[in-house]
């Protein structure tokens, strides 16, 4: 078994930028992106409906036995992460609850404004420990139920248990939680965010949500937009926390890896040559 089973991760740690995408969580979708070269797949239900039997399916038949077999390795060839319906102000612990205990490698939180917020969602992530743990902090609020989890992964229940905390706080854990930063609240109290709390994997730049806000509506490449998203950059490396960019084509993935983002979200739909432009441009 490979010692370590989120691709997300593994590319992270390597030094390498991590490829993922946005999919709707049904068995179609999964099947379509199982075989590609993405590292991880963000099954999306926050704009989709919440779907508990379908995100278990998705997960299912993002998964090839053949591949399995082949790699020696129970690590999902393509990483399954999940984001869920609730914005971090509502303070939501059942979703990610659910989609962890389905399996989900990962939770990623829409709207996250706040250091409350973002210590909220890492702590929904996580296990709880005594106060003598030495990564006792953020408290975990997850409760107890991990049989679904258990066989998706493929191990015991003591060692699912032993990796399922969040990345980089605990080295040996899986679990990957992502936060975005959408508005200008978000923007302004990052800092705070990234030094206050431990356990946050990588921010993710909504930049729809953003630039509604900024006045220029799903404008991408207008300078005022790209000026506040390179602030989130700017604040994020100086803490040595992950950027996620969710909108990368063939035309502008050489200045996102340039501008420092580690997570990559080409659109299948639309194009693999992003993919495949961003994996070349990075050495993958």
């Amino acid at each position: 078994m490979a010692d370590r089973l989120n691709g997300v991760i593994r590319a992270l740690e390597a030094g390498k930028p991590a490829f993922a995408t946005f999919s709707p969580a049904t068995a179609e979708a999964a099947i379509a992106i199982q075989g590609t070269k993405y590292d991880g797949v963000v099954f999306e239900t926050e704009h989709n409906v919440w779907d508990g039997t379908n995100v278990r399916h998705a997960l299912q038949y993002l998964l090839n036995r053949n591949e399995i077999v082949k790699a020696g390795s129970l690590a999902p060839p393509v990483t399954p992460i999940v984001r869920i319906p609730p914005n971090g102000a509502e303070m939501n612990q059942h979703f990610s609850k659910q989609a962890l205990d389905l399996g989900a490698y990962g939770i990623v939180w829409p709207h996250v404004s706040t250091a409350e917020q973002a210590y909220n969602a890492v702590s929904c992530c996580r296990y709880p420990t005594l106060k003598s743990n030495k990564l006792h902090e953020p408290f975990g609020q997850r409760g107890d139920g991990p049989h679904g989890a258990v066989r998706y992964w493929g191990l015991s229940q003591q060692e699912y248990y032993k990796k399922a905390d969040v990345w980089p706080l605990n080295p040996d854990g899986e679990i990957f939680c992502m936060l975005m930063i959408e508005d200008l609240e978000g923007i302004h109290n990052l800092e705070e965010m990234l030094t206050k709390v431990k356990g946050i994997g990588a921010i993710l730049i909504g930049e729809g949500d953003l630039s509604q806000e900024l006045g220029y509506a799903r404008q991408y490449e207008h300078p005022e937009v790209l000026k506040h998203m390179a602030e989130i950059v700017k604040i994020a490396k100086a803490c040595n926390v992950v950027v996620g960019h969710p909108h990368v084509d063939a035309n502008n993935v050489e200045r996102v890896l340039n501008e420092g983002y580690r997570f990559l979200m080409p659109a299948p739909e639309r194009t693999f040559k992003a993919l495949d432009a961003g994996r070349q441009l990075a050495g993958r």
